[in-house]
């Protein structure tokens, strides 16, 4: 365990702060800890009724290329796991159905707090996307065969992506194709 001497924010955006925290070990030495403090996210895997598998491709400026995500977001303030995955899951997808929950991972633990939450979608029925302004998607279905391409030829590398489809195979909700 580790005793925070001192905090101090160092950043305060829209989506994320930034700390630096000195820490005294177990050890009794002090140490540095820098933390991106986020309010956690949501990710759905939305499954349609002919086993094919809903993604997103959106530009990523961090990363500087488009990747096919599964549709994902952030929790408001107050707002439950559950309730983002419904709104992320219309808003991006146009989507609504039964949500069942997969489990949930930290993101990077050894620097940031975000925890997400991870369903999968089934009994979808279509509407209308909305996505936010700031936002420029593109939508495409992947059978499970084409999905397991993708990600052994490195097409389909977001993390959130590949632990969620991980935790439905694990809860055995999905199933892809080994060596395609």
């Amino acid at each position: 365990m580790e005793e925070d001497l001192k905090g101090e924010l160092r950043f305060a955006g829209k989506l994320v702060t930034v700390e630096v925290h000195r820490v005294r070990l177990g050890n009794g030495q002090e140490a540095v800890r820098e933390v991106v403090r986020h309010p956690g996210a949501v990710v759905i895997l939305p499954v349609m009724p002919d086993g094919t598998i809903v993604f997103v491709r959106q530009f990523r400026f961090a990363v500087g290329e488009a990747l096919w995500e599964l549709p994902a977001g952030t929790l408001h303030p107050e707002e439950n796991p559950f309730a983002c995955a419904q709104r992320e899951l219309a808003e991006e997808t146009g989507f609504c159905g039964e949500l069942v929950p997969l489990g949930e991972f930290y993101s990077a633990p050894g620097f940031c707090n975000e925890k997400l939450h991870c369903f999968l979608a089934r009994r979808l029925e279509a509407g209308e996307t909305m996505w936010d302004e700031d936002e420029e998607l593109e939508l495409a279905t992947f059978t499970p065969k084409e999905l397991a391409s993708a990600i052994k030829k490195g097409h389909i590398r977001d993390a959130k992506t590949l632990a969620c489809l991980f935790l439905a195979q694990l809860a055995g909700l999905l199933s892809l194709p080994a060596g395609t």
